[in-house]
C-alpha cells in the first residue's frame, strides 16, 4: 500500500477563551493520512476555565457539577445569575461545541472547508449557573497547497496558505424573561463577521512528522458595537505513525501537541474593555486512529503557561472527532 502524506489539518483558534473557545479551522481534526481526500467529520470540543490565580486556586479540568459533553439543561439560567468574579473556587466557564465539518477539493491544490457548530455554553458564578445552547457562527475558508511533495525518498512535505471568514449565523441577543441580555461571551453567536489568514507547514521523514501552524484573525463589530481584538495562534504537533494489519488498514498516530494563543480581549465601540484578554500556552497528548476511510481523532491539553487574569484561568481542552474521507479522482477545477 502506497504511503500517504501525513497532514495535520490547520488549526486556527478564534481566541479560544473568548466566549466560545471556537476553533475556526481544524485544530482537532487530527493527523490525517491525507492525499487530496475530501470528507466530513463530527467533532465534540470541550474547553474549560476554572480557578482564580489571585486566590492561589488551581484550575480543575472537571469542576464540581460540570458536565464535559452535554450540560444538564441546554437552556436554563438561575434567576440570581450575575457575570461576576468574586473568588468562588467553584466558578467556571465551559464552552462546548458539536461541529459538523466538511472538506472538498476543488482541484489537486485547492481545498474548500465549511464548519457548522452547535454551541453549548455554561457558566457558574457565586453558586448561580447559566446554560445557553444553539446554532453558532458558521465558518467557510479555502486553502491552497503551495508545496505538495507527496513522496520523495521517504521525505514528505506540504505548505498550505489560505483564509476565510466566520459568519454571524448564531444568535447573540438572548435575554432573560425580565429583558436583561445574557453575557456577551455566553451567547451562542457573536454577531460579528471575522476574517482570517493562515499558513500550515507539514513535514515528515518516514514515520516521524512535525506540523506547525499559525493564524491571524480580525473581527468586525456587531450591531451592539461589540467585537474582539485581533488574535494570533500557533500550533505545533510532533507525531509518529504506526501501521498495522494486512495492507496497513489500521494506522495509529500518537502525538504531542503544543498550542499558544494571544489576544487583547473584548472591545466595545472599538475600544478595549479589559475583559477576557488571553495569553496562554497548553501542552498535551493526542491519538488519532484510522481504519480504511474512517477516523477517530482525540486530543487532550492542559495549561503550561497562563498570563495573569482576574477571570477563571484556562484549565484545559478535550476533543473527540469521528470522520469519513474519500479520495477524489475528478475535480471541478483542473
Amino acid at each position: 500500500m502506497r504511503k500517504k502524506v501525513l497532514l495535520l489539518v490547520l488549526p486556527l483558534l478564534l481566541g479560544a477563551a473568548l466566549g466560545h473557545a471556537c476553533d475556526i479551522c481544524g485544530c482537532f481534526m487530527g493527523i490525517t493520512p491525507y492525499d487530496n481526500q475530501s470528507g466530513f467529520a463530527l467533532m465534540h470540543r470541550y474547553r474549560v476555565f476554572n480557578g482564580y490565580q489571585s486566590y492561589g486556586q488551581k484550575p480543575q479540568f472537571f469542576p464540581a457539577a460540570a458536565r464535559p459533553f452535554v450540560p444538564r439543561h441546554l437552556n436554563h439560567t438561575t434567576a440570581d445569575f450575575r457575570h461576576a468574579h468574586n473568588g468562588d473556587p467553584n466558578d467556571y466557564e465551559i464552552y462546548r461545541v458539536v461541529e459538523l465539518r466538511g472538506k472538498y477539493f476543488l482541484s489537486k491544490r485547492l481545498e474548500l472547508n465549511a464548519f457548522l457548530p452547535y454551541v453549548m455554553n455554561s457558566a457558574r458564578a457565586n453558586g448561580a449557573t447559566l446554560n445557553l445552547a444553539g446554532i453558532g457562527d458558521a465558518t467557510i475558508f479555502a486553502g491552497y497547497h503551495l508545496i505538495r511533495n507527496i513522496e520523495t525518498a521517504g521525505v514528505q512535505s506540504r505548505l498550505i496558505v489560505g483564509g476565510g471568514a466566520k459568519l454571524p449565523t448564531g444568535e447573540y441577543r438572548r435575554r432573560t424573561a425580565l429583558g436583561r441580555r445574557y453575557p456577551t461571551l455566553n451567547q451562542p453567536g457573536t454577531g460579528t463577521t471575522d476574517g482570517f489568514v493562515y499558513a500550515n507547514y507539514i513535514g515528515s521523514f518516514r514515520n516521524v512528522g512535525l506540523s506547525v501552524n499559525s493564524s491571524y484573525r480580525r473581527a468586525t463589530r456587531n450591531a451592539l458595537d461589540e467585537g474582539l481584538a485581533p488574535s494570533t495562534t500557533t500550533f505545533a504537533n510532533l507525531f509518529y505513525r504506526v501501521a498495522l494489519g494486512e495492507g496497513n488498514k489500521w494506522q495509529f498516530y500518537p502525538s504531542a501537541q503544543f498550542f499558544y494563543e494571544k489576544t487583547a480581549g473584548e472591545t466595545f465601540e472599538g475600544r478595549l474593555t479589559g475583559e477576557h484578554a488571553m495569553n496562554n500556552a497548553m501542552l498535551g497528548p493526542g491519538l488519532d486512529i484510522y481504519y480504511r476511510n474512517f477516523s477517530l481523532n482525540t486530543s487532550f491539553q492542559l495549561p503550561v503557561y497562563t498570563a495573569t487574569t482576574d477571570h477563571p484561568a484556562s484549565a484545559g481542552r478535550m476533543v473527540v472527532s469521528v470522520g469519513y474521507s474519500f479520495k477524489q479522482s475528478k475535480y471541478l477545477i483542473r
